[in-house]
């Protein structure tokens, strides 16, 4: 728990609102668990969880005991690139990972037109992710064509790069797409398209999208939930992909669900581009996730979170996203 420095009523009733109250030994919280936030991505380490996001044209990592202490503009910026690179602006949806003993973070980049985004690779100087970052390159298959929103699969020993990408060289449709991995830093295979926008869910809004990659795993499942429909409207959503063949690069291994699995309601719009961790104690999964602030906010958005529990048949269960101000209990500490 927080420790809480004395405070007048006034303040005290502000925290309150902010972090929630505690009755019998449980403190709660309210969405937005903050005020401002897109793509969030959070991962937890040994006791740490640590947010990576982009602001104000830098790579950003900030720490916090619990989730919602670390999903707030409140890091350390830990790369800015050079001004003029092909990667220099327009720094989207980062993603810190750990693989192979070692930090690296993947963002989507351009140099300010939208069709030469690309991902790029950072790797940590230290063990510290909060400490600078080093600039690796850029990390595309053999067609080399527009990318943003790269995650990275480990499955079975081996690492698959998965992320949203163009046919060809027209802005028409965002597919997913998977590809092997030589190591943290580079591709060595062939794309595969594993999902594009089919169902009428995912054709809200052009160009169609599917986005967002991200692994979900539990007990020998794999899932990737990804989000569809434009971002920038109110029915942006999370669909599923569940991994039911031998070879993650098979585009039939994947099986898509074919109803979203969180999504829109009377008063929480295009809820989307999620991540999930567990709770300190690691007895609760926990989705963080962003929506937009109000109907017709589009981008405009913030972030906020909730627990999902898992069905008879092993598929998440998200349910609905919870509307603002609503207490919910805290994530399960020690």
């Amino acid at each position: 728990m927080m420790k809480q420095p004395r405070t007048s009523g006034a303040m005290t009733l502000i925290l309150v609102g902010l972090f929630g109250t505690i009755a019998g030994g449980q403190t709660t919280i309210t969405n937005p668990v903050a005020p401002d936030g897109h793509d969030p991505w959070v991962i937890q380490s040994e006791g740490t969880y640590y947010y990576c996001y982009s602001h104000r044209g830098r790579i950003w990592v900030n720490q916090g005991r619990t989730i919602q202490d670390a999903v707030q503009f409140e890091g350390k910026p830990v790369w800015r690139p050079e001004r003029g690179r092909p990667y220099s602006r327009e720094l989207w949806a980062p993603e810190l990972h750990r693989l192979a003993g070692r930090w690296y973070i993947y963002v989507a980049a351009d140099d300010g037109k939208n069709e030469n985004h690309r991902m790029y690779v950072l790797q940590a100087r230290t063990d510290d992710p909060t400490e600078p970052f080093e600039f690796k390159g850029k990390i595309a298959d053999a067609t080399d064509k527009w990318a943003i929103d790269a995650t990275v699969l480990e499955h079975k020993g081996r690492l698959y790069f998965i992320w949203s990408g163009w046919e060809g060289n027209v802005n028409v449709r965002q597919n997913l797409y998977i590809a092997p991995m030589k190591d943290p830093l580079s591709i060595n295979g062939p794309r595969s398209l594993i999902s594009q926008p089919e169902y009428d869910w995912e054709k809200i809004g052009t160009p169609l999208v599917n986005e967002g990659p991200e692994i979900l795993k539990h007990e020998d499942d794999v899932f990737i939930i990804y989000s569809a429909s434009g971002s920038w409207t109110d029915n942006y959503c999370l669909g599923q992909l569940r991994l039911v063949g031998a070879d993650p690069l098979d585009p039939s291994a994947w099986e898509k669900k074919k109803t979203p699995v969180f999504g829109a309601t009377a008063t929480v719009f295009g809820p989307g581009h999620a991540s999930f961790t567990k709770s300190p104690d690691g007895t609760e999964d926990w989705i963080v996730y962003h929506a937009a602030k109000h109907q017709g906010a589009g981008w405009d958005r913030n972030t906020r979170m909730q627990r999902f529990t898992w069905d008879t048949e092993g598929h998440p269960c998200f349910g609905y996203p919870v509307s603002e101000n609503i207490e919910i209990t805290a994530p399960s500490a020690p």
